[in-house]
């Protein structure tokens, strides 16, 4: 937890807080054994005005897929940390831990629309991509070609999008 603390206050992901609120902080073990930070934001997300911007189903993946063999798979890295705070509501996501009373910068994970808040993100910056070669689902890329060549091009094209708006890949 102090690493983890130590960091995220270095790398200015958090910060020290005076929030009036606080929510429980714990580490989940990931498939990696590494461990996930997981806030208990449930008082809070309960009362937060839901975003209504539309998740993709994995089914309608399919419906883009067509004549496509050949197909890569992008993991954004870090993803929900690059999306700031709107500035004065920083003090909403404070969670307390033995270390003290912190806040994050950005989004954290846990917050009921960090989801569609994300993809309504990666969704702008490849619109013009969107059901032409790449499906998004939220910090999912998938980029689907019918050849090599074309493949190729693709996936440059997304790279380079993707770096223009300092989004990075796993």
């Amino acid at each position: 937890m102090e690493t983890y603390i130590t960091d995220s206050l270095t790398a200015g992901i958090i910060r020290p807080s005076s929030s009036p609120v606080g929510a429980g902080f714990f580490f989940v073990a990931k498939k990696d054994k590494s461990l996930r930070p997981c806030i208990d934001y449930r008082g809070l997300n309960q009362i937060t005005t839901r975003n209504k911007y539309p998740l993709p189903l994995i089914n309608s993946a399919f419906e883009s897929l067509p004549g496509a063999t050949i197909y890569t798979k992008l993991d954004l890295r870090n993803a929900y940390h690059l999306v700031r705070i709107r500035e004065g509501d920083e003090w909403k996501t404070a969670f307390i831990t033995p270390l003290g009373h912190f806040e994050y910068l950005v989004m954290p994970f846990g917050l009921t629309n960090a989801p569609a808040v994300f993809q309504a993100l990666v969704n702008d910056v490849l619109r013009d991509f969107l059901n032409r070669f790449v499906f998004v689902c939220i910090d999912d890329i998938v980029i689907y070609s019918s050849n090599l060549q074309e493949h190729c091009h693709h996936v440059r094209q997304v790279l380079q999008r993707l770096l223009e708006n300092q989004l990075f890949i796993k």
